[in-house]
């Protein structure tokens, strides 16, 4: 059996004290995924992404094992059930009837930064976008349902766990990447796009109607376009301000939890977070697309 490195061993410790949510909300423009910004984006080779060694460990370990063993223990609320927590089964091995699976290796989940947003940065991949999350989905579907594990960096340089969601869509997404090329997202809209050298390319519906249905743009024209629907609800604008839970932010706070368990988001029209034992609603809306 392959030794985990000490920095894997140590990412990996601190699964049980974690208290910090990951929300993925339609309506939402922070990514409140903890303090710390991850690296500018580069080709997705695992020799570019920092501490790519203590990730891959982490997302092997018998700690991520069991809190997707959890969060695929509830099943994701229907109809009269959205809203209504859901108390986890009580076991002492977490994933006591789960059939076996594979977390497959992660993978580079890219964003567009704020200052990109906000016209300040020039548009070039380097400052464009950035590395936000390390993603991996399971090898196949348990149950007929698919989980991602999500990784946040750390400020250590490492990685912990983030979030656990249902669903496959941003590794399948960010698989799509290629050396010599980019796969990036806007949170907001949920659109995913491929950069080759400058020019911005929609991968999704969402990106598609981003781009108002060109099947491609310059850099520069790309970073008009966010400008002009971000730009005012930056940090510190009026919109930010007034508390409209949203504002393009660099990483929002993170939620505090009377638990620490890991917080777990998933579900293909709600979130779900995982604290204090039980599982509680955040509504977010159904992704579409392709």
């Amino acid at each position: 059996m392959k030794k985990r490195s000490m920095s894997g061993e140590r990412a990996a410790s601190r699964l049980p004290r974690l208290a910090t949510v990951l929300v993925l909300s339609a309506s939402a423009l922070v990514s409140a995924a903890g303090p710390v910004q991850a690296a500018p984006a580069m080709d997705p080779l695992p020799a570019d992404i920092p501490g790519y060694q203590a990730a891959l460990d982490l997302v092997k370990s018998a700690d991520v094992r069991d809190a997707v063993c959890r969060f695929l223990s509830v099943p994701v609320p229907q109809g009269d059930e959205v809203g209504a927590p859901q108390q986890i089964p009580d076991k002492a091995d977490p994933c006591e009837g789960v059939p076996a699976f594979t977390v497959n290796d992660p993978l580079a989940l890219n964003e567009i930064t704020p200052d990109f947003v906000a016209g300040t940065a020039l548009p070039v991949p380097a400052q464009a976008v950035r590395l936000s999350h390390l993603v991996s989905a399971l090898n196949a579907p348990v149950n007929g349902r698919n989980a991602t594990v999500m990784l946040a960096p750390t400020e250590g340089g490492g990685w912990h766990l983030a979030a656990v969601r249902d669903g496959d869509g941003d590794a399948v997404y960010a698989g799509k990447a290629a050396v010599g090329t980019l796969v990036f997202t806007e949170p907001q809209i949920r659109g995913w796009y491929q950069l080759r050298l400058t020019t911005v390319e929609p991968l999704n519906d969402q990106a598609r109607q981003g781009l108002a249905g060109r099947p491609s743009v310059s850099l520069s024209e790309y970073q008009k376009l966010v400008k002009a629907r971000y730009a005012d609800k930056l940090p510190g604008s009026e919109y930010d301000s007034a508390g409209m839970s949203s504002g393009y932010g660099t990483a929002g706070k993170a939620e505090e939890a009377p638990s620490s368990t890991p917080m777990l988001v998933g579900g293909s029209s709600a979130a779900l977070a995982l604290a204090g034992g039980a599982f509680a609603l955040r509504r977010r809306r159904r992704d579409t697309g392709s």
